[in-house]
């Protein structure tokens, strides 16, 4: 399916146009950073077999994904609980521009399945996460609510493959990697309840053992996204366990039965949401479901847990891509719209906000990078890879969702009157970034799971001793080892003073988003990114007077700006 607004015509002189349209830019080569981090991160061969991915599915994100998923935002799901027979059929219509996205995301480039088997996009063998992020990181630049049902997926495979039974594993492992949608079995994750968001211990949905060895789970599920999924790992309470978190048991849940027939669970209406319009979440009675014991029973809610962690992973590479869409776009009007005589970008006011949207954007991105490194490195084997992408994970998942909402906003104001209405894509991010600071916990919950990383895993001085290693002799960053060491002294005194979270969250996310720049940039040789990691520690970090008068940042804020708006111009259709 097709779907295009009029093409633009080529760009007039700077002043004649008086409402710039990017459409039909390639978010690839608008952003070679993005090729050249991936070079960075990958092996190289990977990186070279991708680059073609890569580029044709940055044009898809700056035109016919782009328009796709503004079709599917405007034309929501809708549930068809009968058929006009009185037939329970408990169906979910999508619009043809859904069903379109989910070829791409799916089928075509395999976003679910890369990781866990060979073949997708003629790979020899399972992705690194870096690769998986790297296109998701463009795809999420056009739609957001369809790699929800692409990361559940993706994180149910990696549950079930950790803990899952052998035969359960045979049995469905290969419907949720398949990219072929007629076979494929999508992923979904149902734990909210009424009762118990946060609070996992307050589950009330109840698992009774059935005579052949399978569960009946009985209950309200409140909030489930991609509803309809074939498979979801699902948080019940055994009917003979323990009160608390040790009688919470992780199941998995299939909405068709071995024997063909549907599963005892109802939807029993579709959420009117602010964002993500285009994916359906519902609320989902279950009425004797049939279900199977995944893992050790009383273990359930830490085997949910690396579902849920590698979902917050996916929640701040969303987040960054959603950052960067909205920087490029801000960065394309400032250079077309002209205003008392001057482009937006020649005032100083505009390149100083437009340069906090990119400083943002590349902390969330260094660390989306880094996360999915350590996350490699854990899956592998390596000595203290795991405790390091435990405090990574909800660090990127606090701080980025967070930017992700201030950038939308701020990208909002750049484009002014026209960012405000639905025909741009700017309104469409702002609302779906609000989504990262709740799904999969709140900003509170998630910083207090930072704390939870350090005192459980021991994970402060595995991050301590990886931001050093990053940060080096520290030539282009001075302050900064004094600053982490402060940062982590004050991590540990959260964990006696809990208010402190988020604080201690956020000196710990800019400190190690900043590290990690500047190490890029040293590889690199990339002066702009040397800057913009100087930018975050001095903004975001060490402490200033803010009566104080003049911009030390003004020069390299211009020549940044310069470099990128150049930059984007390569990625403008011809």
């Amino acid at each position: 399916m097709h779907i295009r607004p009029p093409s633009p015509s080529p760009a007039p002189p700077v002043g004649a146009e008086a409402v710039p349209d990017s459409f039909g830019i390639n978010l690839h080569r608008a952003d070679p950073t993005l090729a050249r981090l991936a070079g960075l991160y990958l092996p190289a061969d990977l990186a070279a077999h991708l680059a073609p991915h890569l580029d044709r599915l940055g044009a898809l994100a700056g035109g016919e994904l782009d328009a796709l998923a503004r079709e599917a935002d405007r034309n929501h799901p809708v549930l068809q609980p009968r058929t006009r027979r009185g037939e329970d059929i408990q169906r979910i219509d999508y619009h043809p521009a859904y069903r379109a996205m989910e070829r791409l995301a799916f089928g075509e480039y395999g976003l679910a399945a890369l990781s866990h088997r060979a073949g997708v996009l003629g790979w020899k063998a399972p992705m690194p996460a870096a690769a998986k992020y790297a296109l998701t990181y463009l795809f999420v630049q056009a739609e957001f609510g369809l790699c929800c049902p692409v990361s559940m997926t993706d994180s149910l495979t990696r549950t079930l493959r950790k803990f899952g039974a052998p035969e359960l594993v045979a049995r469905y492992l290969p419907a949720l990697t398949s990219q072929d949608l007629d076979a494929l079995s999508q992923g979904a994750m149902f734990m909210t309840e009424q009762g118990a968001g946060s609070d996992v211990g307050a589950t009330a949905v109840m698992a009774a053992p059935n005579p052949d060895g399978t569960w009946a789970l009985t209950g309200d599920k409140w909030f489930c996204s991609n509803a309809d999924a074939g498979l979801a790992m699902v948080l019940a309470r055994r009917a003979d366990g323990p009160p608390g978190l040790k009688g919470v048991s992780l199941f998995l849940l299939p909405r068709t039965l071995p024997d063909g027939s549907a599963n005892r669970y109802r939807i029993v209406r579709l959420k009117d949401k602010l964002g993500t319009r285009s994916m359906a979440s519902g609320e989902v009675r279950l009425e004797g479901a049939t279900a199977y014991l995944v893992g050790d029973p009383g273990a359930g809610f830490r085997q949910m847990a690396d579902m849920v962690n590698n979902s917050r992973l996916s929640n701040g590479v969303r987040a960054a891509g959603m950052m960067r869409r909205a920087t490029t776009e801000a960065i394309f009007i400032a250079t077309r719209r002209v205003a008392f005589g001057r482009r937006l970008i020649e005032m100083p006011l505009m390149r100083r906000q437009l340069c906090k949207m990119l400083v943002r954007a590349e902390q969330a991105r260094s660390m989306m990078f880094q996360t999915a490194d350590a996350l490699r490195r854990a899956d592998a084997g390596e000595d203290g890879a795991y405790p390091l992408l435990r405090i990574l994970t909800p660090l990127i998942k606090f701080r980025a969702c967070r930017d992700a909402r201030m950038v939308t906003g701020d990208a909002m104001e750049v484009r002014g009157g026209c960012g405000y209405i639905e025909e741009f894509s700017d309104a469409r991010l702002l609302r779906d970034a609000h989504l990262g600071s709740i799904w999969e916990g709140t900003s509170n919950i998630v910083a207090l799971d930072v704390l939870r990383a350090a005192q459980r895993e021991g994970a402060l001085p595995v991050l301590r001793d990886h931001v050093r290693g990053l940060l080096g002799n520290a030539g282009t960053l001075p302050e900064a080892p004094a600053a982490l060491d402060r940062a982590v002294a004050l991590a540990e005194r959260a964990q006696a003073e809990p208010a402190l979270a988020r604080q201690a969250a956020s000196a710990l996310y800019h400190l190690t988003s900043a590290a990690a720049m500047a190490w890029e940039a040293a590889r690199l040789n990339d002066p702009d990114r040397a800057a913009l990691a100087a930018m975050v520690l001095r903004h975001r970090v060490l402490p200033r007077d803010p009566l104080e008068a003049g911009d030390p940042d003004a020069e390299a804020a211009a020549t940044i700006l310069a470099n990128a708006a150049a930059a984007l111009e390569a990625g403008l259709p011809a």
